[in-house]
């Protein structure tokens, strides 16, 4: 008998110096917060480890099911390769201001240098302003020492490519990338579980203690990919595609769905699966019950639960390991 169903978390609103008043009206909750920049949809970073809102685990932490339930929440094969971690970290993203400059470390250096996984992640733009842009990728080849030279002089953040952002666009953002979410943008991010960046530039801007944020331009320094590339904004999903794979990479699978009606969801045992209800609503049909998902919310489906219908008028971002 499988006792888990599609699980809610409650979500870490973090406050931060860039953040805006989007995020709450977007997922149709309050808080007396203010400058909420980030709400952390499903984290098992320690320190933040995601709480389940309702239901028969109401209380427990993501990491203590895991304990419990082992690869019937995550997967057979995610269960092996992650050594029984769970190995995302969700999020939405309001960027009222520019967000720093910056890079993060792949597996291997996040490993020698924290002990933890790199991060290689995704953006899917959910809000744009009129003039709202992506900052991603470079647009001068340079190495680690034209790098070092540019920040000093502080004429680095001139070396980034500019995109201009509208919903609907994708960004794929492997380790070594240099980056920044511009004012203006919405987005939701799938990204490996893992907290370290590497702030390279942050526009001369002071903490609420009136200190400069720090910078960590010899650690960017190994971690930057220098190569220019010739695109760096990835295909939009096709408009005529209900289920269409908008990111595969070693680290995780991100598709667009747009339901309207009903479809089976395309679940593995291999792997749990992440729903991010983008726009509309769907309800979650199951063995054993059901559950609905608003906009801006996103749910859990643990790999024991192979057989799950979405119905609904929607769109929707699935994403697994």
């Amino acid at each position: 008998m499988i006792e888990l169903a599609p699980l809610a978390f409650r979500p870490y609103l973090k406050t931060v110096i860039w953040g805006g008043d989007k995020i709450c009206a977007y997922k149709g909750i309050e808080s007396s917060e203010k400058n909420i920049g980030e709400s952390w949809e499903i984290s098992a970073v320690p320190g933040h480890e995601s709480v389940v809102a309702e239901g028969t685990y109401e209380g427990l932490k993501i990491t203590e099911l895991i304990d419990r339930f082992g690869a019937e929440l995550l997967g057979t094969e995610v269960a092996r390769r992650y050594d029984g971690k769970f190995p995302l970290l969700i999020k939405i993203i309001d960027a009222a201001d520019n967000l720093s400059v910056q890079v993060h470390p792949d597996d291997a250096l996040a490993q020698k240098r924290h002990g933890s996984l790199g991060k290689t992640e995704m953006w899917y733009i959910i809000q744009a302003d009129k003039g709202a842009r992506i900052f991603a990728g470079l647009n001068v080849e340079m190495t680690p020492d034209d790098y070092v030279r540019r920040v000093a002089e502080g004429t680095f953040a001139s070396t980034l490519a500019v995109h201009d952002s509208h919903p609907g666009d994708i960004f794929f953002l492997p380790a070594g990338r240099v980056h920044a979410i511009g004012a203006g943008n919405l987005l939701a991010e799938i990204q490996e579980s893992s907290d370290v960046t590497y702030r390279i530039y942050d526009y001369d801007r002071r903490d609420a203690a009136g200190n400069p944020r720090e910078l960590h331009t010899e650690q960017a320094k190994d971690a930057i990919d220098y190569r220019v590339y010739p695109d760096y904004k990835s295909p939009a999903a096709p408009a005529d595609v209900v289920d269409a794979t908008i990111v595969s990479c070693d680290h995780f699978t991100t598709d667009r769905i747009l339901l309207n009606g009903s479809l089976d969801l395309p679940l593995t045992s291999a792997s749990f699966t992440v729903l991010m209800c983008i726009e509309g609503e769907v309800t979650l049909s199951y063995a054993g019950g059901s559950m609905k998902v608003e906009q801006g919310h996103t749910v859990l489906i643990p790999a024991a639960l192979t057989a799950v219908t979405a119905t609904g008028k929607a769109t929707l971002l699935t994403s697994h390991s």
